[in-house]
């Protein structure tokens, strides 16, 4: 019965192409496994019973679905939200770790992003084959490697505070259609502060393992939208 609620991180998989040893990264960092929609057979494939599949499930074929325990099949049929949306306003968990969500498609990515954006109260990390992306809490510690690059991306009007970045940007008055933080470069630990959720984090697929314990010990999770 939904919502699924986990005190470990749960892997959530998408439908979009995901390599095996991305996949098998993700797992290791995670407890359950949800899939969404077509997303469910990444994980059959790895050998992985998903505890649940959640979408409106047009992209699961008959085959993978006889797979499945009948009472794991949550079918939500709205068309306002992408099944990744449904997929995480129903999942409460210290940390979502997603894959499977983009694929290579912009498109599908600024979909994903603008999922994270409608719900900051999800802390969610996506993992690409390139890099992970996810929306920065309030406040976030993070200790990358020096040299190594890490890109700010605003989803809206947005200042904030750092440490650790060769580019500081104390003071500056970020917005998509103004100022972004691309291609910043590592000087020492990271610190992170924001005055809204609206800020994305980008940094390399090599972060993936750190950054996901770093984001579910983040201290402060910034509430729900009304």
């Amino acid at each position: 019965m939904l919502p699924l609620v986990s005190l470990e991180t749960v892997a959530l998989l998408g439908g979009a192409p995901v390599s095996a040893a991305l996949l098998d990264e993700v797992f290791a960092l995670s407890g359950p496994v949800v899939g969404v929609d077509g997303g469910a057979a990444h994980a059959l494939d790895r050998g992985r019973l998903p505890e649940a599949v959640i979408g409106d499930l047009d992209s699961l074929d008959a085959v993978r679905m006889d797979d499945l325990p009948a009472d794991r099949l949550h079918v939500i049929t709205e068309q306002e939200t992408t099944d990744f949306d449904k997929a995480l306003r129903h999942v409460e968990a210290p940390l979502v770790l997603g894959a499977g969500f983009a694929g290579g498609r912009a498109d599908h990515a600024l979909a994903a992003y603008t999922v994270l954006l409608r719900h900051p109260d999800r802390r969610c990390l996506l993992a690409g084959e390139a890099e992970v992306v996810f929306l920065c809490p309030p406040e976030l510690t993070l200790t990358p490697p020096p040299g190594s690059w890490l890109s700010l991306y605003p989803l809206g009007a947005v200042t904030g505070r750092s440490e650790g970045l060769e580019w500081p940007i104390d003071g500056l008055d970020f917005a998509p259609d103004r100022r972004v933080g691309t291609s910043n470069r590592v000087s020492g630990p990271v610190h992170l502060s924001f005055d809204a959720p609206l800020m994305l984090v980008i940094m390399p697929r090599a972060e993936l393992a750190a950054t996901a314990h770093a984001l579910a010990a983040a201290p402060a999770r910034w509430p729900a939208r009304a």
